[in-house]
Order: structure tokens, then C-alpha cells, then sequence
């Protein structure tokens, strides 16, 4: 995943939304959202080269997700990231015992950011720093550095997704993950990864040959629990190839 931006509202009639991207290279299979079967409280997308996932819900208002950090200096991992979010959605420790086992064990992963979360509180945890953070009321974003970098891409998103939670339908959240402008090459960061590819990663919606955005997710959490997740599956150059709606 590596653009999600969220409102975190506690108390308010709908607490979490979200509105994700999953950018990653066509070429590696995966499944889009839907009910694992030897887990069937969790809902999300599955990664089949390593078996993770990079967003999804479980029982008790179980929410999680990540980002990688950008950083083409980082060494080869042993692990994939994505186990990060399965073992929280299919397990039952608490965020608390569940942060501290992940801090311990970070360095087995490239760098990430980890959104974990239930119907009472929201963390987020940068594997570049020391501490996870508890996070207040508010709307938040990431993409491949830390929590709210300003990159054009997550400042334009944050800004997108503050205009529409009068009404965050899953057709406006989808809409706004839509974005295919290009930031400006004023604007761009460099993370060394080259100017061409920072101008390509800079849209909020990535869509190339090889590389690109592969899904897009909508997720609206009710006060009741209810919960409605939505999501879209390109291919090549942005093609559409579906779409999975499930309500909770």
C-alpha cells in the first residue's frame, strides 16, 4: 500500500474512514478483497507471492494497514511486510502486546508505517522510529515516508478526502484515489530513486506498463461496528479489471 490517507473521528456517527492505494508491480499475483477462508472474520486483498496482505478488517473492529518506506539504500528484508497486517487481522492480541512484539522484531522488515486499530483507539507505527504513536482525532495521511509528509500526492488526497466527509460514500472516496495528475517536478521529492520515477510515483493514482496503482479501497466504519468496504483492481496502464464490495 502506498497511499492511504483517513479520518480518525471517535465519537463522531462514522469514526474511521479510509481511502487507499495499493501500488505494486502487475506482475505479482495476488487476490483482491475478500473473506480468507481459513479465517473467515477477516476481509482483505492477499498477496500471493508471500502470503500477507496490505489492508484489511477483522473481528472486534479489527483495522490494519501499511506503507513501505521508500528507500532504495535499505538492505533485502527476510520477511515480507505484509505479514504485518495478516498476523494482526487473524490474531487476537491486543494492539498493545501486538505493537510490542512488532517493535521488537522491525528489523526483519524493510522499512514500513503500520496503522493498526479497533472501535476504541487508532496506532500508527513508523519502523524508523522508537515509539508507536496513539493517534488523536483527525485527518492523517501517509505514502512512503513518515505520517504526513507533505508529498504533493498525500497533500492533494488529504485535502480531497477533507472536502468529502460531509458525505464519504465509496464513489467519492474511489474518486478521489482516481487522481492521475502528475505533481510538478518543482515539487517532487527525492527519495533516489531518480527524477523520471519520482514523477511517475508523484499521482495519486500510478498507472504504467509494469507498475501501478492495483487496487483502490474504500473503507467507511459505522459507530454501530458496521463496517463497508469497497475496492477496485487495475492492471496494466490503469485497466479496470473489477470491483468487490463487502458490508459487515
Amino acid at each position: 500500500m502506498c497511499l492511504i490517507v483517513f479520518a480518525w473521528r471517535p465519537g463522531h456517527a462514522q469514526p474511521l474512514i479510509v481511502a487507499a492505494n495499493r501500488d505494486e508491480f502487475y506482475a505479482r499475483p495476488s487476490l483482491p478483497l475478500a473473506q480468507w477462508p481459513e479465517a473467515p472474520h477477516v476481509h482483505a486483498g492477499r498477496d500471493l507471492e508471500a502470503g500477507g496482505t496490505w489492508l484489511g478488517i477483522g473481528a472486534n473492529g479489527r483495522f490494519a494497514a501499511l506503507t513501505n518506506i521508500r528507500d532504495p539504500q535499505q538492505p533485502p528484508a527476510r520477511k515480507s511486510r505484509g505479514e504485518l497486517v495478516a498476523r494482526f487481522l487473524t490474531g487476537d492480541l491486543s494492539i498493545d502486546d501486538y505493537l510490542i512484539d512488532v517493535v521488537g522484531r522491525s528489523a526483519e522488515y524493510a522499512g514500513f508505517n503500520l496503522l493498526l486499530g479497533n472501535s476504541h483507539e487508532l496506532w500508527h507505527f513508523n519502523a524508523r522510529l522508537s515509539e508507536p504513536v496513539m493517534l488523536e482525532s483527525g485527518v492523517y495521511g501517509l505514502s512512503n515516508a513518515g505520517l504526513d509528509t507533505p508529498w504533493p500526492k498525500l497533500l492533494k488526497a488529504k485535502a480531497a478526502l477533507g472536502a468529502v466527509l460531509d458525505d464519504p460514500t465509496p464513489a467519492r472516496l474511489l474518486g478521489l484515489l482516481s487522481d492521475a495528475q502528475t505533481a510538478p517536478e518543482a515539487e517532487l521529492p527525492d527519495t533516489g530513486v531518480g527524477m523520471a520515477t519520482e514523477s511517475l510515483l508523484s499521482s495519486v493514482f500510478i498507472a504504467s506498463q509494469s507498475y501501478g496503482t492495483r487496487a483502490s479501497t474504500a473503507l467507511i466504519v459505522q459507530a454501530d461496528g458496521a463496517r463497508r468496504m469497497v475496492e477496485r483492481s487495475f492492471g496494466p496502464y490503469g485497466g479496470h479489471l473489477g470491483e468487490v464490495e463487502v458490508c459487515v
